[in-house]
């Protein structure tokens, strides 16, 4: 059976975000890189709060049509939130579990007044306004101030995504429940990969994936920050590769 890989885009982003590893890593796996409900190309009815659950159903329906019974389950961000809600609802559907620049605790109460602020500025001022509050938070100092064409990328995607979208997605992102008990009791393959530079999901946040998990391992990717697999992705691919040749 050909190997799978799904990969989940982050918040507020879409499937071609993982276009260079759909391209990088095609010759070794099948990838499937889905635009998650309302984002992208997709337009599936959106409910006022779009919970990790439901977005993990979502995909196994993707899974589903794409013939495709078992994969290596990959998030990074809010993907990473749907992956481990996918791996807890249907856990013989996952090969191995890939968690980048995420974590497993739920928001606190500030936490989830963020979200709610996110929600209201994206529905009363639209998506431009989100991506230029996030972006300087998403990519380290070096890639803002050398990869214009990045930035001009990561920017795009965010302005163009719906504005409905963007809050259901950050309303339901603060209803999720913590994992740890899901990673503690994980006994398939597990790689954790953060951004030396991240500071939206400090280093002690994948620490923490890394030790909940036996056996797992922790990358820690030079030069990136929240988005390292779009800031380093030779050095994401070769990671990826290097993990799903250890147990396929």
């Amino acid at each position: 059976m050909e190997r799978a890989l799904v990969l989940l885009h982050g918040f507020p982003f879409e499937g071609s975000y993982w276009q260079p590893q759909a391209e990088g890593l095609s010759a070794a796996c099948r990838v499937l890189a889905p635009d998650l409900r309302g984002f992208g190309a997709d337009r599936r009815a959106l409910p006022t709060a779009l919970t990790m659950e439901q977005l993990a159903d979502d995909v196994l329906a993707d899974m589903d049509a794409a013939g495709v019974k078992r994969a290596t389950i990959g998030g990074l961000s809010m993907g990473g939130y749907v992956a481990m809600a996918l791996a807890a609802r249907s856990p013989e559907r996952v090969d191995a579990l890939v968690l980048c620049n995420t974590r497993a605790t739920a928001d606190d109460a500030e936490g989830r007044a963020a979200r709610e602020k996110t929600a209201l500025d994206a529905l009363e001022h639209g998506p431009q306004v989100i991506a230029r509050a996030m972006l300087p938070k998403l990519l380290s100092e070096q890639s803002q101030a050398q990869r214009p064409e990045l930035v001009r990328r990561i920017e795009s995607m965010i302005a163009r995504q719906r504005p409905e979208a963007i809050a259901a997605a950050s309303r339901g992102m603060a209803l999720r429940p913590d994992r740890f008990s899901l990673l503690r009791g994980w006994t398939k393959p597990a790689l954790v990969i953060t951004g030396a530079h991240d500071t939206l999901m400090p280093l002690p946040t994948s620490v923490a994936m890394r030790d909940a998990m036996p056996g797992s391992r922790l990358i820690v990717l030079p030069d990136a920050a929240h988005l390292s697999s779009a800031e380093n992705p030779a050095a994401f691919n070769q990671a990826l590769l290097d993990f799903m040749n250890t147990y396929q």
